[in-house]
Protein backbone atom coordinates (compact mmCIF):
# COMPACT_ATOMS: atom_id res chain seq x y z
CA UNK A 1 0.00 0.00 0.00
CA UNK A 2 1.38 3.39 -1.00
CA UNK A 3 1.80 5.93 1.77
CA UNK A 4 -0.81 8.66 1.94
CA UNK A 5 1.21 11.71 0.95
CA UNK A 6 0.60 15.11 -0.70
CA UNK A 7 0.91 13.70 -4.22
CA UNK A 8 -1.71 11.02 -3.62
CA UNK A 9 -4.01 13.50 -1.85
CA UNK A 10 -3.72 16.02 -4.68
CA UNK A 11 -4.49 13.36 -7.30
CA UNK A 12 -7.48 12.05 -5.32
CA UNK A 13 -8.74 15.60 -4.76
CA UNK A 14 -8.49 16.35 -8.46
CA UNK A 15 -10.42 13.23 -9.45
CA UNK A 16 -13.03 13.80 -6.71
CA UNK A 17 -13.62 17.38 -7.84
CA UNK A 18 -13.87 16.40 -11.49
CA UNK A 19 -16.27 13.49 -11.02
CA UNK A 20 -18.45 14.16 -7.94
CA UNK A 21 -21.23 16.07 -9.71
CA UNK A 22 -20.98 14.36 -13.08
CA UNK A 23 -22.98 11.13 -13.59
CA UNK A 24 -19.84 8.99 -13.73
CA UNK A 25 -19.30 8.00 -10.04
CA UNK A 26 -16.60 9.78 -8.07
CA UNK A 27 -16.30 6.89 -5.60
CA UNK A 28 -15.84 4.46 -8.46
CA UNK A 29 -13.09 6.59 -9.99
CA UNK A 30 -11.36 6.99 -6.62
CA UNK A 31 -11.39 3.21 -6.10
CA UNK A 32 -9.95 2.63 -9.57
CA UNK A 33 -7.33 5.34 -9.02
CA UNK A 34 -6.41 3.91 -5.62
CA UNK A 35 -5.75 0.47 -7.10
CA UNK A 36 -3.78 2.03 -9.94
CA UNK A 37 -1.42 3.95 -7.63
CA UNK A 38 -1.37 1.27 -4.92
CA UNK A 39 -3.33 3.22 -2.32
CA UNK A 40 -5.76 0.64 -0.88
CA UNK A 41 -7.02 -0.65 2.47
CA UNK A 42 -8.97 0.93 5.33
CA UNK A 43 -7.13 4.23 5.06
CA UNK A 44 -7.92 4.50 1.34
CA UNK A 45 -11.60 3.69 1.88
CA UNK A 46 -11.85 6.38 4.56
CA UNK A 47 -10.02 8.96 2.43
CA UNK A 48 -12.26 8.24 -0.57
CA UNK A 49 -15.31 9.21 1.51
CA UNK A 50 -13.84 12.00 3.66
CA UNK A 51 -12.29 13.86 0.74
CA UNK A 52 -15.83 14.52 -0.51
CA UNK A 53 -16.12 17.30 2.08
CA UNK A 54 -14.37 19.66 -0.32
CA UNK A 55 -16.92 18.95 -3.05
CA UNK A 56 -19.78 19.46 -0.56
CA UNK A 57 -18.46 22.90 0.37
CA UNK A 58 -18.14 23.72 -3.34
CA UNK A 59 -21.86 23.24 -4.01
CA UNK A 60 -22.76 25.19 -0.84
CA UNK A 61 -20.62 28.12 -2.00
CA UNK A 62 -21.85 27.97 -5.59
CA UNK A 63 -25.52 27.77 -4.60
CA UNK A 64 -25.22 30.09 -1.56
CA UNK A 65 -27.63 32.71 -2.89
CA UNK A 66 -30.32 30.15 -3.70
CA UNK A 67 -29.78 28.38 -0.39
CA UNK A 68 -30.17 31.59 1.63
CA UNK A 69 -33.25 32.62 -0.37
CA UNK A 70 -34.76 29.17 0.01
CA UNK A 71 -34.22 29.10 3.77
CA UNK A 72 -35.55 32.63 4.19
CA UNK A 73 -38.67 32.02 2.10
CA UNK A 74 -39.31 28.63 3.71
CA UNK A 75 -39.11 30.17 7.18
CA UNK A 76 -41.59 32.89 6.16
CA UNK A 77 -43.95 30.28 4.71
CA UNK A 78 -43.63 28.19 7.87
CA UNK A 79 -45.03 31.04 9.94
CA UNK A 80 -47.92 31.42 7.47
CA UNK A 81 -48.73 27.71 7.67
CA UNK A 82 -48.62 27.83 11.48
CA UNK A 83 -51.14 30.67 11.47
CA UNK A 84 -53.35 28.72 9.10
CA UNK A 85 -53.27 25.72 11.39
CA UNK A 86 -54.14 27.84 14.42
CA UNK A 87 -57.03 29.44 12.54
CA UNK A 88 -58.27 26.10 11.20
CA UNK A 89 -60.24 25.54 14.39
CA UNK A 90 -62.44 28.49 13.52
CA UNK A 91 -65.69 27.62 11.77
CA UNK A 92 -65.37 30.85 9.74
CA UNK A 93 -61.97 29.81 8.29
CA UNK A 94 -61.99 27.56 5.20
CA UNK A 95 -60.04 24.36 5.77
CA UNK A 96 -56.93 23.79 3.64
CA UNK A 97 -55.30 20.42 3.05
CA UNK A 98 -51.62 19.76 3.67
CA UNK A 99 -51.14 19.12 -0.03
CA UNK A 100 -52.77 22.42 -0.97
CA UNK A 101 -50.66 24.22 1.60
CA UNK A 102 -47.40 22.75 0.30
CA UNK A 103 -48.38 23.52 -3.30
CA UNK A 104 -48.98 27.11 -2.26
CA UNK A 105 -45.84 27.40 -0.12
CA UNK A 106 -43.37 25.79 -2.48
CA UNK A 107 -40.15 26.77 -0.72
CA UNK A 108 -41.29 25.06 2.46
CA UNK A 109 -42.53 22.10 0.44
CA UNK A 110 -39.16 21.88 -1.29
CA UNK A 111 -37.30 21.70 2.02
CA UNK A 112 -39.65 19.03 3.33
CA UNK A 113 -39.14 17.11 0.10
CA UNK A 114 -35.39 17.45 0.40
CA UNK A 115 -35.59 15.88 3.85
CA UNK A 116 -37.78 13.08 2.49
CA UNK A 117 -35.30 12.46 -0.33
CA UNK A 118 -32.41 12.22 2.13
CA UNK A 119 -34.00 9.55 4.35
CA UNK A 120 -33.97 6.37 2.15
CA UNK A 121 -30.25 6.36 1.34
CA UNK A 122 -29.39 7.49 4.87
CA UNK A 123 -31.29 4.58 6.43
CA UNK A 124 -30.00 1.95 4.00
CA UNK A 125 -26.47 3.35 4.17
CA UNK A 126 -26.45 3.40 7.97
CA UNK A 127 -27.32 -0.28 8.24
CA UNK A 128 -25.43 -1.55 5.19
CA UNK A 129 -22.31 0.64 4.96
CA UNK A 130 -19.96 -1.90 6.63
CA UNK A 131 -21.13 -4.68 4.30
CA UNK A 132 -20.86 -2.36 1.27
CA UNK A 133 -17.32 -1.30 2.14
CA UNK A 134 -16.23 -4.89 2.77
CA UNK A 135 -17.73 -6.55 -0.28
CA UNK A 136 -18.45 -3.88 -2.91
CA UNK A 137 -15.50 -1.47 -2.72
CA UNK A 138 -13.63 -3.25 -5.53
CA UNK A 139 -12.63 -2.43 -9.11
CA UNK A 140 -14.79 -5.30 -10.42
CA UNK A 141 -17.95 -3.92 -8.79
CA UNK A 142 -17.11 -0.44 -10.10
CA UNK A 143 -16.56 -1.72 -13.65
CA UNK A 144 -19.90 -3.56 -13.75
CA UNK A 145 -21.75 -0.62 -12.18
CA UNK A 146 -20.23 1.85 -14.64
CA UNK A 147 -21.36 -0.35 -17.53
CA UNK A 148 -24.90 -0.84 -16.21
CA UNK A 149 -25.29 2.82 -15.31
CA UNK A 150 -24.12 3.89 -18.76
CA UNK A 151 -26.71 1.70 -20.45
CA UNK A 152 -29.45 3.10 -18.18
CA UNK A 153 -28.46 6.70 -19.04
CA UNK A 154 -28.62 5.97 -22.77
CA UNK A 155 -32.02 4.28 -22.46
CA UNK A 156 -33.53 7.12 -20.40
CA UNK A 157 -32.12 9.82 -22.68
CA UNK A 158 -33.38 8.02 -25.79
CA UNK A 159 -36.98 7.52 -24.65
CA UNK A 160 -39.47 10.42 -24.89
CA UNK A 161 -40.83 11.63 -21.54
CA UNK A 162 -43.16 14.28 -20.20
CA UNK A 163 -41.74 17.22 -18.27
CA UNK A 164 -43.71 18.52 -15.28
CA UNK A 165 -41.10 20.51 -13.34
CA UNK A 166 -39.17 23.33 -14.97
CA UNK A 167 -38.20 25.18 -11.77
CA UNK A 168 -36.50 23.92 -8.63
CA UNK A 169 -39.33 25.13 -6.37
CA UNK A 170 -41.78 22.92 -8.27
CA UNK A 171 -40.15 19.75 -6.91
CA UNK A 172 -42.66 18.66 -4.25
CA UNK A 173 -42.25 16.13 -1.43
CA UNK A 174 -43.62 13.14 -3.37
CA UNK A 175 -41.37 13.72 -6.39
CA UNK A 176 -38.42 14.41 -4.10
CA UNK A 177 -39.02 11.16 -2.20
CA UNK A 178 -38.93 9.30 -5.52
CA UNK A 179 -35.56 10.83 -6.32
CA UNK A 180 -34.43 9.82 -2.83
CA UNK A 181 -35.33 6.20 -3.55
CA UNK A 182 -33.32 6.37 -6.77
CA UNK A 183 -30.37 7.68 -4.77
CA UNK A 184 -30.18 4.34 -2.93
CA UNK A 185 -28.67 2.86 -6.09
CA UNK A 186 -25.65 5.12 -5.53
CA UNK A 187 -24.70 3.08 -2.46
CA UNK A 188 -23.23 0.60 -4.96
CA UNK A 189 -19.76 1.92 -5.91
CA UNK A 190 -19.71 2.91 -9.55
CA UNK A 191 -23.44 3.63 -9.91
CA UNK A 192 -22.93 7.35 -9.13
CA UNK A 193 -24.96 9.41 -6.68
CA UNK A 194 -25.27 12.21 -9.21
CA UNK A 195 -26.21 9.82 -12.01
CA UNK A 196 -28.81 7.98 -9.93
CA UNK A 197 -30.53 11.15 -8.73
CA UNK A 198 -30.46 12.94 -12.08
CA UNK A 199 -31.83 9.92 -13.94
CA UNK A 200 -34.43 9.44 -11.19
CA UNK A 201 -35.44 13.07 -11.58
CA UNK A 202 -35.74 12.75 -15.35
CA UNK A 203 -37.99 9.71 -15.00
CA UNK A 204 -40.19 11.61 -12.53
CA UNK A 205 -40.77 14.54 -14.89
CA UNK A 206 -38.03 17.02 -13.99
CA UNK A 207 -36.30 18.76 -16.86
CA UNK A 208 -32.56 18.13 -17.14
CA UNK A 209 -31.42 21.36 -15.45
CA UNK A 210 -33.84 21.02 -12.53
CA UNK A 211 -32.92 17.35 -12.07
CA UNK A 212 -29.25 18.36 -11.96
CA UNK A 213 -29.81 21.22 -9.52
CA UNK A 214 -31.91 19.04 -7.24
CA UNK A 215 -29.13 16.46 -7.30
CA UNK A 216 -26.73 19.20 -6.16
CA UNK A 217 -29.00 20.23 -3.29
CA UNK A 218 -29.57 16.64 -2.23
CA UNK A 219 -25.81 16.12 -2.17
CA UNK A 220 -25.46 18.54 0.75
CA UNK A 221 -27.27 16.51 3.45
CA UNK A 222 -26.44 13.11 1.91
CA UNK A 223 -22.71 13.60 1.43
CA UNK A 224 -22.46 15.75 4.55
CA UNK A 225 -23.89 12.96 6.71
CA UNK A 226 -21.77 10.26 5.06
CA UNK A 227 -18.56 12.29 5.30
CA UNK A 228 -19.20 13.42 8.87
CA UNK A 229 -19.96 9.87 10.00
CA UNK A 230 -16.85 8.52 8.29
CA UNK A 231 -14.63 11.24 9.77
CA UNK A 232 -15.81 10.34 13.27
CA UNK A 233 -15.59 6.60 12.63
CA UNK A 234 -12.08 6.68 11.16
CA UNK A 235 -10.50 9.48 13.20
CA UNK A 236 -8.07 7.03 14.80
CA UNK A 237 -6.65 6.12 11.38
CA UNK A 238 -5.37 9.64 10.73
CA UNK A 239 -2.25 11.11 12.29
CA UNK A 240 -1.75 14.87 12.45
CA UNK A 241 0.27 14.63 9.23
CA UNK A 242 -2.45 12.58 7.53
CA UNK A 243 -5.07 15.16 8.55
CA UNK A 244 -3.06 17.94 6.91
CA UNK A 245 -2.59 15.87 3.77
CA UNK A 246 -6.32 15.10 3.70
CA UNK A 247 -7.06 18.82 4.04
CA UNK A 248 -4.94 19.44 0.93
CA UNK A 249 -6.98 16.91 -1.00
CA UNK A 250 -10.21 18.50 0.23
CA UNK A 251 -9.03 21.96 -0.87
CA UNK A 252 -8.23 20.73 -4.36
CA UNK A 253 -11.55 18.89 -4.62
CA UNK A 254 -13.33 22.08 -3.50
CA UNK A 255 -11.70 24.26 -6.16
CA UNK A 256 -12.12 21.77 -8.99
CA UNK A 257 -15.70 20.85 -8.05
CA UNK A 258 -16.68 24.53 -7.93
CA UNK A 259 -15.59 24.95 -11.55
CA UNK A 260 -17.25 21.68 -12.62
CA UNK A 261 -20.61 22.59 -11.05
CA UNK A 262 -20.91 25.81 -13.04
CA UNK A 263 -19.77 24.14 -16.27
CA UNK A 264 -22.07 21.12 -15.88
CA UNK A 265 -25.15 23.28 -15.24
CA UNK A 266 -24.42 25.22 -18.41
CA UNK A 267 -23.89 21.96 -20.31
CA UNK A 268 -27.17 20.28 -19.34
CA UNK A 269 -29.17 23.30 -20.53
CA UNK A 270 -28.24 22.46 -24.11
CA UNK A 271 -27.13 18.82 -24.17
CA UNK A 272 -28.23 15.34 -23.11
CA UNK A 273 -26.27 13.04 -20.80
CA UNK A 274 -25.51 10.54 -23.56
CA UNK A 275 -21.81 11.38 -23.68
CA UNK A 276 -21.51 10.31 -20.03
CA UNK A 277 -23.36 7.10 -20.81
CA UNK A 278 -20.91 6.28 -23.59
CA UNK A 279 -17.97 7.18 -21.35
CA UNK A 280 -19.21 4.86 -18.60
CA UNK A 281 -19.73 1.97 -21.02
CA UNK A 282 -16.25 2.38 -22.54
CA UNK A 283 -14.52 2.68 -19.16
CA UNK A 284 -16.51 -0.17 -17.59
CA UNK A 285 -15.86 -2.48 -20.54
CA UNK A 286 -12.15 -1.64 -20.56
CA UNK A 287 -11.88 -2.32 -16.83
CA UNK A 288 -13.61 -5.70 -17.17
CA UNK A 289 -11.18 -6.67 -19.95
CA UNK A 290 -8.21 -5.62 -17.84
CA UNK A 291 -9.53 -7.32 -14.70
Amino acid sequence: MEQFGPGTAALLGLVEGLTEYLPVSSTGHLILLGHWVGFTGDMATSVDICIQLGAILAVVVHERTKILTLLSQANRERHIVQRQLRNATSAMTPRISIRESLNTHRHLGFLIGLGAAFVPAAVVGFFAHDWIEEYLFSPHTVAVSLLIGGVIILIVETQPRGIRCTALEQVGPITAAGVGLAQCMALIPGMSRSGSTIVGGLLLGLDRKVATEFSFFLAIPTMGAATGYKLIQSAQLFSAHDALVLALGMLISFLVAWAVIASFLAYVKRHTLKVFGYYRIILGTAMLLVL
